[in-house]
């Protein structure tokens, strides 16, 4: 006779035993346990703190004004970020990987290693029923957001890759740029051409007015890059963050979309802390608005990295000389340092949430996202 702990204990072997053999048989077909339970397609979100490395969002727990929103993630990983050509990656690399889950060269805009353009994730998502979105600090054509919509050999042809988002999937753009569009060395204007591929263009920032869903939108708000926050800049990527949701979610979901916080990376360059922190802590402002969507829109995965970490950043403590060449470090003063002007080979956090989010804990290489996202959208 079986001794009623024991038959307990059997019947629970039984159905942990079962949950096995329908993981494994999800796993084979390709789906995730997210996407069995709620049956519908998973949104994704995709934040993008460039040059963003933990000291950085070490920051936002000593200068912001509150708890940050990193907090609120459970599902935390570590990314490695070197590109195929070098140890350190830039931008391009760093998101080109992320965007076609293929390690490319510094530089490289949507291409491998070979220079083959490779399909991004917008174009794979747009081809199976998604609208697709980004929303950046910096111009439009820059780096990071070029690797998701353009293929081209080099970083630096911004009016190539501005050609491209002319004629791209993307459903929504938001940041910097007319010079690429409007002001080009080759005398070009874009506008008509923006016009005749369906989109509304707007260079003065009316996001209060109503988004017609039946077009495409574009907001093209500065010559090149926007304003630094530590400088002025309002609002501007939280709003418009919140602006592309509601455009996205009314247009008809599901949806992919990238922000991006450019300028983090900018002031690690420029060895500012002010900069940085300022960038990161707005960014961070950003990642509340997202959290706070995903809770009435549950089916929505946030996946918020860097492309690289920038500056060597950290959170020294203040030195003060003494008599007799003596230095006393004050560990109640931070005083924020770089030991660079470049990027690092720093690995970078991810942070998720949502469906699927468990998947990203870990160490490995920044093409998993690509591979992890993928799959949990079922293109793989």
């Amino acid at each position: 006779m079986i001794h009623l702990l024991d038959k307990n204990l059997y019947f629970e072997r039984q159905i942990y035993s079962m949950r096995n053999l329908v993981y494994l048989f999800l796993l084979s077909s390709g789906l995730s346990f997210s996407q069995s339970i709620s049956n519908q397609p998973i949104n994704v979100i995709l934040m993008i703190a460039d040059g963003a490395g933990l000291s950085q969002i070490s920051a936002a727990y000593y200068y912001g004004k509150e708890e940050p929103n990193y907090s609120r993630f459970q599902h935390i990983g570590l990314v490695k970020t070197s590109a195929s050509s070098h140890k350190i990656t830039d931008s391009a690399a760093g998101a080109t990987a992320y965007s076609t889950g293929k390690k490319t060269y510094n530089g490289a805009i949507g291409v491998d290693k070979d220079s083959v353009p490779v399909q991004t994730i917008v174009e794979d998502l747009s081809a199976i029923g998604y609208n697709t979105g980004l929303v950046v600090t910096s111009s439009v054509t820059h780096a990071t957001p070029a690797s998701f919509y353009a293929h081209v050999e080099s970083r630096n042809l911004q009016e190539e890759i501005a050609a491209a988002l002319v004629e791209s999937d993307i459903d929504f753009f938001a940041g910097g740029g007319q010079k690429f569009f409007f002001n080009r060395l080759d005398g070009k204007n874009l506008w008509g051409d923006l016009k005749e591929n369906g989109f509304e263009i707007d260079t003065l920032n009316t996001t209060n007015s109503i988004l017609d869903t039946s077009k495409k939108h574009g907001f093209l708000l500065a010559y090149d890059g926007l304003t630094p926050k530590h400088k002025g800049r309002d609002d501007f990527l939280p709003e418009m963050t919140e602006n592309a949701l509601d455009f996205l979610t009314k247009k008809g979901e599901p949806f992919f979309l990238l922000v991006e916080g450019s300028q983090v990376d900018w002031g690690g360059h420029a060895n500012i802390g002010e900069y940085v922190i300022e960038e990161l802590i707005d960014f961070d402002k950003t990642i509340g608005v997202v959290l706070d969507y995903i809770k009435d829109h549950p089916n929505t995965l946030v996946v918020v990295t860097a492309d690289h970490e920038t500056g060597g950043f950290t959170l020294a403590s203040d030195q003060k000389e003494l008599p007799y060449k003596k230095v006393l470090s004050d560990y109640n003063t931070i005083k924020p340092t770089f030991s660079t002007g470049g990027h690092s080979a720093a690995m970078v956090p991810c942070f998720a949430s949502g469906p699927g989010s468990d998947q990203f804990l870990g160490v490995y290489e920044n093409t998993k996202i690509h591979a992890i996202i993928s799959q949990l959208t079922g293109l793989k």
